[in-house]
């Protein structure tokens, strides 16, 4: 039996990379899963095709940073699997660049996409979870959001902001039991870090203290506990995921 039987978790972007990780986990662990995709429309049929043998699973191509459609997501979903007991905000970009060339507009585009959106599922997923007195919100930051990095001042700032609310809605819903807590990964390499110069990724290798980038799994074995009920007494916490990168 898995640690996530009989659950329905809510994942936003996740038919790539980290997201796509937490979905296929989630699903080994016995959840029933909702994951939403921007564009892969593709890659999202066949993440559902791959899983749907081994639990209920679908996608919804929805933007998490419109406040409408999060909400239309959240009440498709609940019409759909009938619950949502978790929720992992984990869709994000980034548009790096020093902040003497940033524009307004890849400022604002970050905000929108990286905080927004977590603002806005968080929002529609409140009331059902309250009503059903249970829920496990999961927000994905990033050590970046903790330490700080120059040419992603707009990103850091996003995640800072991730763990604030956080905090905040972790210290609000306790009393409903609800939790809510983030993850804050490091170098985490995807087909997306695959791309880069391979002496670049040895360097960022170099940093860590494992010597070592993250895979996907590593955050999503996070998720999986902190969306289990082996989690239930750890709200409003930050989970570093970076091999030590942060001592």
């Amino acid at each position: 039996m898995g640690l996530l039987e009989g659950k329905v978790a809510l994942i936003t972007g996740g038919s790539r990379g980290i997201g796509r990780g937490i979905v296929e986990s989630f699903a080994k662990q016995g959840a029933q899963v909702a994951f939403t995709f921007a564009g892969s429309v593709e890659k999202a049929a066949e993440l559902e095709k791959s899983l749907s043998s081994t639990t209920k699973i679908k996608g919804f191509q929805s933007d998490a940073s419109d406040f409408d459609a999060a909400q239309k997501l959240v009440d498709d979903v609940i019409a759909e699997f009938g619950k949502v007991d978790i929720l992992i905000n984990n869709a994000g970009i980034t548009k790096d660049g020093l902040l003497l060339r940033m524009s307004k507009d890849d400022w604002d585009i970050i905000m929108k996409t990286n905080l927004d959106s977590v603002f806005n599922l968080t929002k529609a997923v409140i009331k059902p979870m309250m009503k059903a007195k249970n829920g496990s919100i999961i927000n994905m930051s990033s050590v970046v959001g903790i330490q700080g990095n120059a040419g992603q001042a707009n990103y850091a700032a996003s995640k800072a902001g991730v763990i604030g609310f956080t905090k905040s809605v972790a210290l609000e819903l306790g009393s409903r039991n609800i939790r809510c807590n983030a993850i804050a990964p490091g170098f985490i390499e995807t087909e997306m870090t695959a791309a880069l110069d391979q002496k670049v990724i040895e360097e960022w290798r170099n940093d860590v203290p494992l010597k070592r980038g993250g895979k996907p799994e590593d955050v999503a074995n996070a998720c999986v506990f902190l969306g289990s009920d082996m989690s239930a007494y750890v709200t409003g916490q930050v989970l570093n995921v970076c091999g030590g990168l942060l001592t």
